[in-house]
């Protein structure tokens, strides 16, 4: 990198990819990426008995799984929207997803990519 092009680097957009302290969603952000985030959460922190009931429950009733398991997949469903409505933990999500976004913008690597380094 030449001397002009080192002085050109925006010290709020270090690797061309956004401002890291920029806290403003995208519509694909706010109605796809942080909902993602939450349901990941949901289902392996707070619905991890209701998701292993269903998970059986399919694995022993193959084929007939939409008849005989209607009480496993009910309760996983209502376990799943009391999160999603949770405005609380919609917060903490998007302040998790938020997190992730400034340390890519800031470092340039994914968070794929920074996890198989540690």
């Amino acid at each position: 990198m030449s001397l002009e092009q080192q002085s050109a680097v925006d010290p709020h957009n270090p690797h061309g990819l956004g401002d890291p302290n920029d806290t403003r969603l995208r519509k694909v952000e706010r109605e796809v990426l942080i909902p993602k985030i939450m349901r990941d959460r949901a289902k392996t922190e707070f619905c991890s008995k209701e998701v292993a009931d269903f998970q059986e429950c399919c694995k022993a009733s193959s084929i007939l799984m939409v008849a005989t398991c209607r009480k496993q997949n009910s309760a996983l469903k209502e376990c799943l929207t009391q999160w999603y409505q949770n405005d609380a933990f919609k917060e903490e999500c998007k302040q998790i997803y938020l997190q992730e976004r400034a340390d890519y913008r800031s470092t340039g690597i994914p968070k794929k990519h920074r996890l198989e380094k540690l």
